[in-house]
């Protein structure tokens, strides 16, 4: 164990943080702040105030053994050295990954901008129009591209996303075997993917060669790629009528690129398509992130997994975006629920979608058309080479070569002068072109092959199937159209951004989501060449081998655990991936009838979801009336499922912000029953420093970077869920059948298409870990319980406080219980939530995990100043929600009902019986406030009247 601390060390924790380090900023309160927050709560130091709110049972005094913090300009240099290491050179590997250009207006003005990167998941429409209408933008491109009429707002990568389609086949299409049949064509990521998950609920996977026809076997879905991984481009519209004749569904993940050269799957049969949008702009960051796409034909729109961005109206009538039909879906159906996906890439679908806008069309078509000639030439140039053939004569951009003997050659050649190629076997050779593909390269290929440059006939006819040209039209909308200069791209995106509530502008108090400081320093590397341009299947990504193997240590010493991997690219897959440990684990004793999931009342939805998805079945444990799990009651499911439990999922500190006293006995009961403990690490943020799961009791865990380590929720996307588990289940942590260590490449299987995931935005963490290191994450800990207990204490005379620790202490967040005020006045958390938006800030999170409450999470990064204007805000709601009780209003004409308003209410008329200065400047709310574009919008109008994609110019027409 690492080194007890000193008592000068635990001297100096008593305040926040000393020195002028980077905690010093990360960590918004002063001391003298912290001494007035603790004369709120009652408590002398803040010493006093964790013994008293954490469980000593929980305690450890270890030192985290983590590196020495560094400087700002130290990090950012130990960065840019890791990223020199990787082997850059132009990749042209292809397997769904491309080089792209991110026009350097989208680069700077998204990706790299906080307006967009810090905003969270749209819940609060009327404060996410700008998100709202780039998404829209990525379904209608998508849409038109794919040739189907509805596609969601993204999804984690094409290889879930497939796994996703199969899902939604699977429960569509009834009275068939559970089988599906891949195309052996198909990435082979994508089918180790498939594989993971259907293995898991037992569908059996058939991989098969489909040029030749269908299988015989019934199945209730197939697969296809267009074009193949092999780079070949077939008409596959009779194996698609074949299928469905058969009563089967038809998935295709297509080349988005393609699409623009070639029919779209919708017009040859396919019921759902999917892919990435990677190649629009996006970095390939060693594989992520990037947003995956799906698109159904109608009739399927209520089975699609993940965010649907549909426009309704607001309360004036005007067109107003939201996110439509099963937003949150995984809280309220929890087992029953259609996918546990509870994120997508918004941040990368942003991008994605302003490339389309950026480009239109005609910059699209001319881009596949540059880069589908880079290949014919390549082609024309390999055939004149002596001992070489192409596999294919219709590809678009990737051709198979024959080169027998010579392959492993050919690749080391073409490596050293820069150009990565795919090794296939020691006789082929794969080769990809796209946007970055240059002359220079391809004449790099002629020598590697032995041909000299400029041989081969440049007129060469495309290699397209002229039966598959595409004829019909996309991006015909407007916006796809108007903003080709950059200085009309750049006022887009800013109207865009001005539009939304995002960390730059104030606090976002969101409970169980941790709104927390992203930092510019630990940003900005994201940018780096070494880390941006990196093909997750280079052969030599040393930098990132560095960086992965730093960041799984350190979160394995900050957990406890033995063991991480940073494959999950999102929460969701952390936890599929934690419970696909433990059930190997149980198969691997001879246990494998141990399917019992043991799951809490008050878990987070996506737990629930995550058990479906890991073959395993949903028990419910009790909450008492204090909001602790029930343990007489989770002694009695124990008893009862004792031979077939699997494993109990429990978040701590719990769902209902509390340090639970019962935590280790809890574990000790499942333990005893031949369970295993997930321990959900969602609010680590209030735990880090404190205790560490593995040692408590915890079997496994997953982690949330994008929570608890600084990676910022780009608006509902990206995420990184890593999963930790002790030395027993090291074993079972997934594999990937192309992963860098030949030691990772077979076992349970992969969750993400890429080996590491989301790798591109792991320096985010690493440089977050290496700033604040152990003291400085110890002291962000303290702050956030602090600041938490602050807002509980001073809102507790106007708010009941539901749940508190046996102290009367909360942990990193409390719940305002808003349901008394509403019974006696009708005042919801809705309109409490609206009205807090013409105070100028987003609302905590509403009715999780108990209806009609509110969750606050102010996070560490806050100062006093910003925590004081938050709890005026909902003390000067109160009173307004009084003068309601009081009769002065109704609800139905108070300003809580009327809000949020906008400024073109204050145009005409006025009617209200309250003052427009009531309305838009409430008491504490300076002139420089928020406006929001849209008033109150009817959620149910635009379930309704479903719309998906961008409507015309003429709905806004006043």
């Amino acid at each position: 164990m690492p080194d007890e601390l000193s008592s000068s060390d635990r001297a100096n924790r008593s305040v926040i943080c000393a020195g002028d380090s980077f905690a010093r900023r990360h960590i918004g309160i002063s001391d003298e702040e912290q001494a007035t927050m603790l004369a709120e709560i009652g408590y002398s130091t803040l010493d006093q105030l964790i013994d008293a709110a954490v469980p000593k049972s929980l305690r450890d005094s270890a030192r985290l053994n983590l590196p020495a913090a560094a400087s700002e300009a130290e990090v950012l240099a130990e960065l840019r050295q890791l990223a020199a290491l990787n082997a850059r050179g132009e990749p042209m590997i292809g397997l769904g990954y491309h080089g792209t250009i991110t026009p350097g207006v989208i680069r700077r003005n998204v990706l790299e901008s906080p307006a967009w990167y810090t905003a969270y998941t749209p819940y609060q429409s009327e404060i996410s129009q700008g998100r709202l209408e780039a998404l829209i933008n990525f379904q209608t491109m998508v849409g038109d591209l794919t040739g189907l009429p509805t596609a969601n707002a993204s999804l984690l990568d094409e290889g879930t996303a497939v796994a996703e389609a199969v899902a939604v086949m699977r429960r569509t299409v009834r009275g068939h075997a559970d089988r599906v049949v891949i195309d052996a064509d198909c990435l082979p990521q994508t089918i180790a993917v498939v594989r993971t998950r259907c293995e898991a609920v037992g569908v059996d996977v058939i991989v098969a060669d489909l040029s030749s026809g269908l299988p015989v076997d019934d199945f209730f879905g197939v697969v296809l790629q267009f074009p193949g991984a092999s780079g070949v481009v077939r008409d596959h519209a009779d194996v698609a009528r074949a299928a469905r004749d058969r009563g089967a569904m038809v998935t295709v993940a297509a080349d988005l690129l393609a699409l623009t050269l070639l029919r779209p799957p919708g017009e040859w049969g396919a019921d759902i398509a999917v892919g990435s949008t990677q190649r629009f702009g996006v970095p390939l960051g060693y594989g992520g992130p990037h947003a995956g796409y799906m698109a159904v034909r109608a009739g399927l729109e209520r089975t699609l997994p993940g965010r649907l961005v549909g426009v309704s109206i607001d309360a004036t009538g005007a067109p107003a975006y939201r996110l439509a039909l099963q937003t949150r879906e995984q809280h309220i159906r929890r087992d029953k629920a259609t996918s546990n996906i509870c994120t997508a890439q918004v941040l990368l679908a942003v991008i994605a979608s302003m490339y389309a806008v950026y480009h239109g069309a005609d910059g699209l078509r001319g881009i596949a058309r540059r880069v589908h000639r880079r290949a014919v030439q390549l082609a024309a140039a390999l055939r004149t080479a002596a001992g070489v053939g192409l596999v294919h004569d219709a590809f678009f951009d990737t051709l198979l070569v024959r080169a027998p003997g010579r392959a492993r050659a050919i690749v080391a050649d073409a490596r050293r002068q820069g150009v990565l190629l795919r090794l296939v076997d020691d006789d082929h050779v794969g080769i990809s072109c796209s946007e970055t593909t240059t002359g220079a390269h391809l004449s790099t290929v002629f020598t590697a092959f032995g041909v000299a440059p400029g041989v081969g006939d440049p007129s060469a006819p495309d290699a397209l199937p002229a039966g598959l040209s595409r004829t019909s039209d996309f991006l015909t909308h407007p916006v796809f159209h108007r903003y080709r200069s950059e200085t009309a791209m750049l006022r887009y995106l800013r109207r865009l951004s001005d539009r939304d509530y995002a960390l730059d502008r104030g606090m976002i108090p969101l409970g169980s989501c941790t709104m927390k400081l992203n930092a510019t320093t630990e940003m900005e590397p994201i940018s780096f060449a070494g880390f941006a341009d990196v093909h997750p299947f280079a052969p030599a990504a040393d930098g990132y081998a560095r960086l992965v193997a730093d960041l799984e240590g350190w979160l394995a010493e900050i957990t406890g655990y033995a063991k991480v991997s940073i494959q999950p690219n999102a929460g969701s897959q952390g936890e599929f991936a934690g419970l696909l440990a433990i059930r190997a684990y149980h198969r691997s004793r001879g246990e494998a009838d141990r399917d019992v999931c043991l799951i809490p009342a008050s878990a987070h939805g996506t737990n629930a979801a995550s058990a479906v998805l890991a073959g395993m079945r949903v028990v419910v444990v009790a909450s008492r009336a204090d909001g602790t799990v029930d343990l007489d009651d989770l002694r009695a499911k124990c008893e009862e499922h004792s031979h077939r439990l699997a494993a109990i999922m429990v978040t701590y500190p719990s769902t209902h912000g509390v340090y639970e006293e019962g935590i280790t006995e809890l574990c000790d009961i499942v333990h005893a029953h031949g369970g295993q403990v997930y321990v959900d690490g969602a609010n680590l943020n209030a735990l880090l420093g404190l205790a560490r799961p593995g040692w408590f009791g915890g079997d496994v865990s997953h982690l949330n970077l994008h929570k608890t380590f600084c990676i910022p929720h780009g608006g509902g996307g990206p995420g990184v869920g890593p999963v930790a588990v002790a030395a027993h289940l090291a074993p079972f942590l997934p594999s990937h059948p192309l992963h860098p260590d030949p030691g990772r490449r077979a076992g349970v299987g992969p969750v993400s298409a890429a080996p590491f995931g989301s790798a591109g935005i792991l320096p985010i963490s690493w440089a977050y870990v290496r700033l604040m290191s152990g003291d400085g994450l110890v002291a962000a800990t303290r702050a956030a319980v602090l600041s938490a207990n602050y807002i509980a204490a001073r809102l507790a005379p106007h708010f009941p406080i539901l749940y508190t620790g046996a102290a009367g202490l909360v942990a990193h967040e409390c719940i305002l219980d808003l349901r008394p005020l509403t019974k006696a006045t009708g005042v919801t958390v809705d309109d409490v939530a609206k009205r807090l938006i013409d105070y100028g800030f987003h609302a905590p999170t509403m009715s999780f995990p108990v209806p009609g409450t509110l969750m606050v999470e102010p996070t560490e990064s806050e100062d006093l100043a910003e925590l004081d204007r938050f709890c005026a805000a909902m003390i000067a709601i109160r009173s307004e929600i009084e003068q309601v009780a009081n009769g002065d209003w109704t609800v139905e004409s108070s300003p809580l009902r009327g809000a949020p308003h906008t400024a073109q209410c204050l145009v005409g008329e006025w009617d209200r019986p309250y003052s427009r200065q009531q309305a838009v400047y409430p008491a504490g709310v300076t002139g420089d406030k928020y406006w929001p574009p849209v008033a109150r919008i009817d959620q149910s109008y635009g379930d309704r009247n479903l719309a998906c994609s961008c409507p015309p110019p003429d709905a806004y027409a006043s």
